[in-house]
């Protein structure tokens, strides 16, 4: 008896950040020998706060990571500044019961301890800067700044926005710029007047102001966040926590008790910049996963989700494959990408939208997009109907590509 494919092949994974930890974990669990190169002392989030649809959420439990207890289950529902509901995240029951509706909230360290803790010993390498990289038909080498070259069958670069691996395939692309920023903090206080379970996100004319229940190392707190226009060219100087407050005033409670709760060494700020997505990520041996592929902004959408299911699926995408045959890893790297794309563009460009929408309306046209929004079906349809319908979709193909990785790892008996 022996595997359907016996041989294991080198992957590369430049990035320890969501993407290149899963792509290390599913590629591993396929089989092939994976090394990642993470040019900080340690893999580190990259922010505080953090949402999770089902779909990754079941991918991290497949790669062998601990999901029980990693967040908080929440209702999603949008709503008017004055806390009247406009849309309802509704979703099945047994995904409601597997997986806690439409998001579990937590705080990024959580999440990275415990995708660290799944990664096998000895594939982390830190403080490894990787500087350049070529490729032909036999393989890929990997330059590190030290002189080190790394042979590699297959590299991924899940290096993040300013990917250099997406640089050197397609050429350099400027940033585009949201002109947004977003303020956001955690609370474990329990007298903030917030009910548990919650995922509410409301606008008023030029803010949106939202929080969630979060769960972290076994207590219940809440997490905020509040965005606003801002000039991407423009320096910040103010103070966040106080800011956040001003931002908050005019929002139905809990927001405005939540941020007073909160310590101001547990606020954070960010700049909201993504590129638009890509056509191709793969060329030869090399491809793209997480930022590097379609950085997307924290608004409406799941960077950290997106690259979790990127990893999952590229490492499935390879089990059963030989890599040291070139065009069977083309196939492969293509047939990953592929359905990937349009769900990851679709994702990117609703939070480009949205924000647009919301933040840069010229003030005739708020007054109106507010009426639109409360008397008509369209918030319902674009964000009510449409997040559970691809929440549904990933989880299905999810299960599809479980089927085709079990078949790979299914014994054949020799002839």
């Amino acid at each position: 008896m022996e595997a359907v494919s016996s041989r294991r092949g080198r992957v590369a994974v430049i990035g320890a950040g969501p993407a290149g930890l899963a792509t290390a974990l599913s590629v591993h669990q396929a089989g092939h020998e994976v090394v990642l190169f993470e040019r900080y002392p340690q893999a580190r989030p990259a922010g505080n706060i953090l949402n999770l649809w089902p779909p990754p959420i079941k991918a991290l439990g497949l790669m062998g990571v601990d999901v029980e207890d990693l967040g908080a289950p929440c209702h999603s529902e949008f709503r008017r500044v004055d806390g009247r509901r406009r849309v309802a995240i509704d979703l099945p029951e047994d995904v409601v019961r597997d997986y806690g509706g439409g998001f579990i909230g937590l705080l990024r360290p959580e999440l990275y301890e415990r995708l660290l803790a799944a990664v096998p010993s000895g594939t982390l390498r830190v403080n490894s800067r990787v500087e350049r990289f070529e490729q032909d038909g036999s393989g890929v080498r990997v330059h590190l700044d030290g002189g080190e070259v790394h042979e590699a069958d297959v590299l991924v670069g899940a290096d993040g926005i300013d990917s250099m691996v997406r640089r050197t395939l397609w050429g350099d692309f400027p940033k585009r710029e949201h002109n947004l920023h977003i303020f956001g903090g955690f609370t474990f206080a329990e007298d903030a007047g917030a009910d548990r379970g919650l995922c509410i996100i409301s606008h008023d004319r030029t803010v949106q102001g939202s929080w969630t229940s979060i769960r972290h190392k076994g207590r219940d707190g809440f997490q905020w966040w509040v965005l606003t226009a801002h000039d991407g060219r423009t320096e910040f100087t103010g103070d966040l926590h106080a800011t956040a407050t001003r931002l908050a005033e005019g929002f139905a409670a809990p927001l405005p008790q939540l941020i007073a709760a909160t310590d101001p060494g547990n606020v954070q700020r960010w700049v909201l910049r993504d590129r638009k997505p890509l056509k191709q990520w793969s060329k030869g041996r090399v491809t793209l996963a997480g930022d590097a592929a379609h950085s997307t902004s924290p608004y409406a959408a799941y960077g950290a989700g997106m690259a979790t299911e990127d990893g999952y699926f590229l490492g499935r995408r390879l089990a059963g494959v030989d890599l040291t045959d070139p065009a069977a890893v083309r196939t492969a790297l293509q047939a990953y990408e592929e359905p990937r794309k349009p769900h990851t563009a679709r994702q990117s460009q609703q939070a480009y939208i949205l924000g647009q929408l919301f933040h840069h309306a010229p003030r005739p046209l708020q007054a109106v997009r507010d009426a639109i929004l409360d008397h008509t079906p369209l918030l319902q349809k674009v964000v009510g109907e449409s997040s559970p319908r691809e929440i549904l979709k990933q989880l299905a193909e999810i299960d599809t590509a479980e089927r085709a990785f079990a078949a790979t790892r299914r014994p054949r008996t020799e002839p």
